[in-house]
């Protein structure tokens, strides 16, 4: 999705697709994906309206700070992931817990858990993201 950027770059992404949508202007598919993330998260509205205060702003989860740009970067993940399908099997998972919960973004939230830690362990550990855990873990949602 975003590789090879660092995170102004990401950043910048989404204070120009939220430039672009008071703007009315063409967007790229992947911005309007940003978009949508963006109007469901009416609570990082004025972050992206001080980009120059946001931009190098760190948020520490250790004082209970959500970073915003982290966690609509993860929900493009997860389209991201449903649109390729894969890992296989998460459609359904998807629409499991879509049905379970009747809300497909808290849904989404359920599912940026478990892939935050399958990032965090990867990370620990040094090694590659392990998608059958991750699966694991995203079944273990709707059983």
């Amino acid at each position: 999705m975003f590789a090879g950027q660092d995170r102004n770059q990401l950043r910048r992404m989404f204070f120009e697709v939220w430039r672009k949508q008071h703007e009315h202007s063409p967007m790229e598919p992947l911005e309007k994906l940003i978009a949508e993330i963006i109007r469901q998260h009416p609570e990082y509205h004025e972050i992206l309206k001080k980009q120059e205060a946001s931009l190098e702003r760190d948020y520490l989860p250790e004082v209970g700070q959500t970073n915003p740009f982290l966690h609509m970067s993860m929900h493009i993940a997860i389209h991201e992931q449903l649109a390729s399908q894969r890992p296989e099997g998460i459609v359904d998972v998807f629409r499991s817990l879509t049905t379970h919960l009747d809300d497909a973004h808290e849904a989404e939230h359920h599912m940026m858990e478990c892939l935050a830690e399958m990032l965090w362990q990867a990370q620990r550990n040094g090694t590659l993201p392990d998608e059958t855990v991750y699966m694991e873990n995203l079944r273990k949602l709707v059983s």
